[in-house]
């Protein structure tokens, strides 16, 4: 039996920082935050969230829907790449690869 696993550029470690680096796709204003996937041609997780992309506002949702998702500290998490673009890449810190992957849902995809 095969484990499905996202591809390696949506979730690889990073040993040197000891952190996880997610590729996010982000789409904004939706009426809800949630996962809707992976994206092979953008190479991403996507996110919808409920808030809109101004003064920072859809970062913010996104970084404290993740941090739920995966029940850490919102510190534990941040923007790396992409502060102003949908195309985001996002650091995690505390969790292995294997355990963020099962608490966004990406082996059921």
């Amino acid at each position: 039996m095969s484990v499905h696993r996202p591809p390696a550029a949506m979730v690889r470690e990073n040993a040197a920082r000891g952190v996880v680096l997610l590729d996010v796709v982000v789409t904004p204003s939706a009426a809800r935050t949630e996962i809707r996937g992976t994206d092979p041609w953008r190479h991403g997780i996507v996110v919808r969230v409920a808030a809109k992309p101004t003064e920072g506002a859809a970062n913010a949702e996104l970084l404290r829907f993740l941090a739920d998702r995966l029940g850490l500290p919102p510190s534990a998490i941040r923007i790396v790449a992409g502060h102003r673009s949908r195309r985001k890449t996002v650091a995690v810190r505390g969790l292995p690869r294997e355990r963020i992957e099962e608490g966004l849902g990406l082996r059921d995809l």
